[in-house]
């Protein structure tokens, strides 16, 4: 066989492969639990003992660990995402909640709700680098594309925290507003979307090539029909090319679908009951909710932008994490 028939015919294998699936992984806060969906079929494939109170929920970038915030454990559980074993615990201050991952898999920023810091542990070595004190009450916590800024909320001081990855010092501050819970950059770093809770608006700010941030915009949000205090954003996603934001709206059951260079509000999908996190698949095909109080994730057709497929899982879905492409 020539090179160059052999090229055509392994080019054809590859064409005809079909999409290889990923793996969903739910943290069940109540449940203490998580649950592994496929993100082909949308069938569940197991659900497995997470430590008490698991919340934060994310990947290494090889998709070989999988490591949960273990809040009333008072540490992170690290588990293998083919056999789902533990495979060791790192070490965190009092409640962590939420957490960031470096790009590079090592370290891990991790926010601890009852002691106001932020703990940097290294992912190798399991030992703590850093605890930062920052505000009140510490909650969400982003990365710019970068990684030169860790950015943390804290939900009583109603501030998010910029943290220099280099010498984890706090480099910038910036008022939001009331109870602020996530904090996500778009992909190329220009731009930073902070959810606050019960503020009831994402604070959007633009952000200079050395990482400093300017507010520049809030996006409230109005749905006849429903409370205004049942609008409450919590969980965000931007999509890859910088032009859709997600924003879970928490008791109202809806996701707010958000114009990311006009800061229109689109559409509000339907999804499940006390809907928080958020999570793409890697393809950015669907975008999956994680409903507290119907115990379900539900499937958004991203380029359809509507709720097709909802999935019971265990007690009180809290966070959701797709396992990359291998």
């Amino acid at each position: 066989m020539t090179a160059r028939l052999l090229a055509t015919v392994c080019l054809a294998c590859l064409t005809a492969a079909p999409a290889l699936a990923n793996k969903v992984f739910v943290s069940n806060e109540r449940g203490n639990s998580v649950t592994v969906l496929d993100s082909e079929t949308w069938e569940v494939l197991t659900e497995f003992a997470a430590g008490n109170r698991p919340r934060g929920i994310t990947i290494s970038p090889d998709g070989s660990m999988l490591y949960v915030c273990a809040s009333d454990d008072d540490l992170v559980r690290v588990f293998d995402t083919d056999t789902y074993e533990e495979i060791h615990t790192l070490p965190s201050g009092p409640d962590p909640e939420l957490f960031i991952l470096h790009p590079d898999g090592n370290p891990l920023y991790i926010a601890n709700e009852d002691d106001n810091l932020v703990t940097v542990v290294d992912t190798e070595t399991h030992q703590v680098l850093a605890e930062v004190p920052v505000g009140v009450e510490p909650e969400g916590m982003g990365i710019s594309p970068d990684a030169r800024f860790v950015v943390n909320t804290s939900e009583t001081t109603n501030m998010a925290h910029f943290i220099d990855t280099e010498d984890f010092q706090i480099k910038y501050n910036v008022l939001v507003d009331q109870r602020p819970r996530y904090a996500q950059y778009s992909a190329d770093g220009t731009k930073l979307f902070v959810t606050s809770e019960i503020g009831g608006t994402v604070s959007v700010m633009d952000i200079a090539e050395d990482g400093a941030p300017t507010l520049v915009h809030k996006i409230s949000f109005e749905v006849p029909g429903v409370l205004p205090e049942w609008l409450q954003p919590v969980g965000a996603k931007v999509t890859s090319d910088g032009k859709l934001l997600f924003v879970a709206l928490g008791p109202s059951n809806r996701v707010a679908v958000v114009d990311a260079e006009t800061y229109e509000v689109l559409e509000y999908i339907i999804v499940g009951q006390r809907v928080w996190q958020l999570d793409f698949t890697p393809d950015e095909k669907y975008l999956l909710t994680t409903n507290g109080n119907s115990n379900d994730i539900t499937v958004i057709d991203v380029e359809k932008l509507e709720a097709i497929k909802s999935i019971q899982v265990g007690e009180q879905p809290w966070g959701v994490v797709v396992a990359p492409d291998a």
